[in-house]
């Protein structure tokens, strides 16, 4: 049996970030548990449900620490070692780090796939792990039923410009890097009503790294006042996680939101997972969607594997970060400001 004649995604129930735990279950459960007391060099934890932990070193240094794994999205081993790799080091470059060193975390079903989907797996986590310049240093694996890979990321971050999702102003502009649809795209792929080759345009968005610090000057670099990844919980839920942190409101213009070209046919065929309706549920009593039709409903509350940044910046120099940015990330947009907090978190217009 060869790797190439297994379909992934058939594998599983679930794939990608689609299958995080839904986001309001996931509160509840952590509500329940006593973490260990914080220590004075912990900047950033879990409490606002940011994207990576910071803990300072020194006055130089802190470190960027996240992990994330998921069950196959696409049906081809190597594309998917890219995408759960690709998604893992996002973390580290929402919080304006860089990535050093990452640890496989692997899942595998010895008795029913051969070695080859995993070294395929593996190279492509490889590849993606080589263009952030870090390094592949290990990791950990199981005998399982199912197929599952991810990486933990460690990066290097320095104290005084680190990016959280808490940090977003008044007057600000928001950005967002990628276009949305990778769910019910791969949806579709899981349905078997679409192949890769039809929804290449989302697969290669999610293999590519999140790296837009590189693309940024100092200058503009300084004036992200806060960022996050759009992931598994929707632009919805991760837009509304950010303004509550930051204690700001957003409006976000939905017509300005970059979207994949098949992203609304997909949604009209209800090629939909069970996020699209924990992430309504959980952002309906703090977003504003009154004046959105039925498929921006839908596209807000996409679950995105490997989605884009979205950042809050200085309004002054929002034209020239999207200009640097689309060096890289062809799709990115100004898509709305921040407001003073108003009843709704998250106004969409």
């Amino acid at each position: 049996m060869s790797s190439e004649k297994i379909a992934l995604t058939q594998t599983v129930q679930k794939g990608g970030c689609a299958a995080k735990v839904a986001a309001s279950e996931l509160r509840r459960i952590l509500q329940q548990v006593k973490f260990p007391a914080a220590h004075p060099a912990l900047m950033v934890d879990g409490g606002l449900f940011d994207d990576a932990a910071i803990y300072k070193v020194n006055e130089e240094i802190a470190l960027v620490q996240t992990l994330d794994f998921f069950t196959p999205i696409v049906d081809t081993p190597k594309l998917f070692g890219e995408i759960a790799a690709a998604n893992a080091l996002s973390d580290v470059y929402a919080m304006g780090g860089k990535p050093k060193t990452a640890l496989g975390i692997l899942a595998f079903p010895l008795a029913t796939m051969p070695e080859s989907v995993i070294v395929d797996v593996m190279q492509g986590a490889c590849d993606k792990v080589a263009e952030a310049d870090a390094n592949f240093v290990g990791g950990h694996s199981i005998d399982d039923d199912t197929l599952k890979f991810g990486l933990s990321v460690t990066g290097f971050v320095h104290p005084q410009k680190v990016w959280s999702n808490a940090g977003a102003q008044v007057g600000d502009h928001l950005i967002l890097t990628k276009p949305l649809g990778t769910g019910t795209m791969t949806a579709a792929l899981k349905r078997q009503e679409a192949q890769e080759e039809d929804i290449m345009e989302a697969l290669l968005s999610m293999a590519t790294v999140n790296n837009a610090v590189d693309y940024m000057t100092p200058i503009l670099k300084d004036q992200v006042h806060a960022a996050t990844d759009i992931t598994g919980f929707g632009f919805s839920g991760h837009a509304m996680q950010l303004a509550k942190a930051s204690g700001i409101s957003l409006k976000v213009h939905s017509e300005k939101l970059p979207r994949f070209s098949k992203a609304f046919s997909c949604l009209e065929k209800s090629y939909l997972t069970k996020a699209h309706r924990t992430n309504a549920q959980y952002t309906e009593q703090d977003i504003d969607v009154a004046k959105l039709d039925a498929l921006y409903k839908l596209l807000i509350h996409d679950p995105q594997t490997s989605g884009g940044l979205l950042l809050s910046v200085s309004s002054n120099v929002s034209q020239d970060m999207v200009q640097a940015l689309r060096a890289k990330f062809k799709s990115a947009e100004i898509i709305g400001e921040v407001l003073p907090l108003q009843d709704k978190a998250v106004i969409f217009e």
